[in-house]
């Protein structure tokens, strides 16, 4: 090969390696000036929490009452506090708007000082639900006669919750979109992309209302009358968390 060739392919070789040198370079400006464009979009990323509430009545009462009797034979002890759970099942079928299940049972052994044992104790409870206040306290009245009233507490029935968590839903996601605009506007951005949102509820109820306890059985003229009760108030309260992206 001459010199003149050997020269002219060294000079095409330089030239390519320039190419290429020039688009590498090019390259790494592009990947340098997405990655800075990437990281000023991150750090126009604010987190904003919107929160809203309401005060709603108590629609719901529920109660809970027990037998609580001592017997020196278990299996007599048993069939006694069956016989006043079922007398109190058979009382509350009269009230069809109140809903009555059984709650816990236990049977558990009575010793003296001196490690012997004297007797058993039988303890059953029922629960009682309704969003019929007077049927449910005529209903604990009757029951009083044969068993102890351990607490009454009030709350929101499921669907007066829903609806109305539904509707502050909406309050909700308006105060949200609302305040994004704010920042939107403080920050002098053209506008804002919702990156993320978590909408969560919580019902704040009032504590169990305790009742005085009827630890004797009483005769028919000495029933309990039905209470007038007062359900309160619970707070349901709705809360968003979520960021947005300024653009």
């Amino acid at each position: 090969m001459s010199t003149h060739s050997k020269t002219l392919d060294s000079l095409k070789t330089k030239k390519r390696l320039k190419q290429l040198a020039t688009a590498a370079f090019a390259l790494t400006s592009l990947f340098a000036s997405a990655s800075s464009f990437a990281e000023t979009q991150e750090h126009r990323i604010i987190t904003l929490q919107a929160e809203t509430s309401r005060e709603v009545q108590n629609d719901q009462m529920q109660a809970t009452l027990y037998t609580e009797l001592n017997n020196t034979n278990p299996t007599v002890l048993a069939k006694e506090s069956a016989q006043i759970i079922n007398r109190a099942m058979g009382l509350a079928k009269a009230y069809s708007t109140v809903s009555v299940s059984n709650g816990t049972q236990s049977t558990y052994p009575i010793y003296n000082d001196k490690n012997k044992l004297t007797g058993w104790r039988g303890r059953a409870e029922i629960q009682l639900k309704t969003t019929d206040f007077k049927a449910g306290s005529e209903l604990i009245a009757q029951l009083q006669s044969s068993m102890q009233l351990e607490a009454v507490n009030f709350s929101v029935s499921t669907e007066q919750r829903l609806k109305v968590e539904n509707e502050l839903l909406t309050e909700i996601t308006t105060i949200f979109r609302k305040n994004a605009a704010q920042v939107q506007q403080a920050w002098g951005a053209s506008k804002y992309e919702l990156v993320n949102i978590n909408i969560s509820n919580s019902n704040d109820q009032p504590r169990p209302y305790p009742m005085m306890m009827r630890t004797a059985k009483f005769e028919a003229s000495d029933a309990v009358p039905a209470q007038t009760v007062q359900s309160g108030n619970s707070l349901i309260r709705t809360v968003a968390n979520g960021s947005v992206q300024l653009q």
